[in-house]
């Protein structure tokens, strides 16, 4: 069963943008936390950003200041602008419910940033 539909991954070079947007099947997932995270090969999977349904945001240090994360609750939507983007961001990122212990997932949508 899908949950989710992810979009807006791609390959961008260092310092440019993209905007991935994720949409729950779900209507129960409006009263989620929400979020986004990543992992690349290698690596275990990372917080990016969450967002409660009242608005209250969170960011991974690494991202501060150049990804921004919001939510349209009556879309059941959640989206992230990455700006500035380093090779290091390059991952596959999922969308997230519930969060990562015992939350529900996407099924990620590849960002390669490289020139």
């Amino acid at each position: 069963q899908v949950q989710f539909v992810e979009s807006g991954g791609g390959l961008v070079q260092p310092g440019g943008s993209l905007r991935l947007s994720c949409t729950a099947s779900r209507t129960a997932f409006r009263v989620y936390v929400m979020g986004w995270y990543r992992q690349a090969p290698g690596n275990q999977r990372e917080l990016v950003a969450t967002i409660t349904p009242g608005g209250s945001i969170n960011y991974a240090d690494s991202v501060k200041g150049r990804f921004t994360i919001s939510r349209d609750n009556p879309k059941i939507t959640v989206y992230l602008q990455m700006n500035s983007l380093k090779p290091e961001d390059t991952a596959v990122y999922y969308c997230n419910a519930g969060g990562l212990e015992y939350g529900y997932w996407g099924q990620g949508t590849q960002v390669t940033v490289s020139s």
